[in-house]
C-alpha cells in the first residue's frame, strides 16, 4: 500500500509500449463497485475469490503491465501464478518511506489507514510487511530505493 505500484506500473508500461492494467481498477469496472464496498458488501474471503479470478483473466492479456493490489501475492497461488505468466516486480520501501507517503498523500485517505496516529501507522505498515514479504521476495525483480532510484531502474528493465 502506498508504493507506488500505479504510478510506477504505469511509468513502466509507457517505457515498454505495453499497456497498462490496475487490477483494482479492473474489478472495480467488472463489478461496478469499489474496492471498499467491495469488502464492505462480500467480506475478504470473497474479495479474494474475485481478486484470484480477475487475475487469471488479465493473465491471459497480453503485452501488458499489470499492478496488483498489495495483497495479491499473499493469497492462494496468485505469486506462483504471476511469477509462470510473466516477469513480477516487488518496489520495496522501508516502512518509514510507506509511512511518510502515506501521511501526506490522498493514498492515506484509505478506510483502513483513517483515524491511525504515525506511530500507528507505521506500526500497522511494519507488521503488514512482516506478514506479506515472504510473498514479496518471492518476485523476480526486486526494486529498493527511494522514488527517483526505482523510477530510473525500472526505466532500464527490459522484460
Amino acid at each position: 500500500m502506498g508504493s507506488g505500484k500505479t504510478a510506477m506500473g504505469r511509468i513502466l508500461a509507457n517505457h515498454l509500449g505495453l499497456d497498462f492494467i490496475d487490477l483494482d481498477a479492473y474489478i472495480e469496472n467488472k463489478y461496478k463497485l469499489t474496492i471498499a464496498r467491495i469488502f464492505e458488501q462480500k467480506g475478504e474471503t470473497e474479495f479474494r475469490e474475485i481478486e484470484r479470478k480477475c487475475l487469471h483473466e488479465v493473465g491471459e492479456f497480453e503485452n501488458i503491465v499489470i499492478g496488483t493490489g498489495g495483497g495479491t501475492p499473499c493469497f492462494f497461488d496468485n505469486m506462483e501464478f504471476m511469477n509462470r505468466n510473466g516477469d513480477t516486480i516487488y518496489l520495496r520501501l522501508t516502512a518509514e518511506h510507506l509511512a511518510a507517503r502515506l501521511s501526506t498523500t490522498k493514498a492515506g485517505v484509505r478506510p483502513i489507514l483513517q483515524n491511525k496516529s504515525e506511530d500507528e501507522l507505521l506500526q500497522f505498515i511494519k507488521d503488514n510487511l512482516k506478514h506479506r514479504e515472504f510473498y514479496y521476495l518471492q518476485a523476480k525483480h526486486i526494486i529498493e530505493g527511494n522514488d527517483k532510484e526505482i523510477e530510473n531502474r525500472l526505466i532500464q528493465f527490459n522484460s
